[in-house]
């Protein structure tokens, strides 16, 4: 389930996410090949679905930690997850592509 949107997904859609301990706190990590230890959360790598997570405060509840994470690295891998080679937009909704009428012509 993706803690941003809180909408069920199949794992492979999804991008696992970890806690490291940093000086001033926590942040928050990608873990794409899914081997990092330690507790994971899981979101949607749409920009969107962390800036829902961010307002929600979900990761502190996600990793039973209190305060708020740097999020940084995080919205790093996204920004260049979820953008198709060659565009500077962010895609459409989790991801999806864009639908197009293509058929037979009437």
């Amino acid at each position: 389930m993706c803690v941003g949107c809180r909408e069920r997904a199949p794992a492979s859609q999804l991008v696992r996410v970890v806690v490291r301990d940093t000086v001033p706190g926590w942040s928050v990590q990608p873990d794409p090949r899914r081997r990092l230890s330690g507790r994971g959360a899981h979101l949607h790598p749409d920009p969107a679905c962390l800036a829902l997570a961010e307002r929600r405060r979900a990761f502190g509840r996600a990793f039973r930690r209190p305060g708020v994470p740097d999020t940084s690295p995080l919205a790093e891998h996204l920004r260049a997850v979820s953008a198709p080679p060659g565009t500077t937009d962010g895609g459409g909704l989790h991801g999806a592509p864009e639908t197009s009428k293509v058929g037979r012509p009437t």
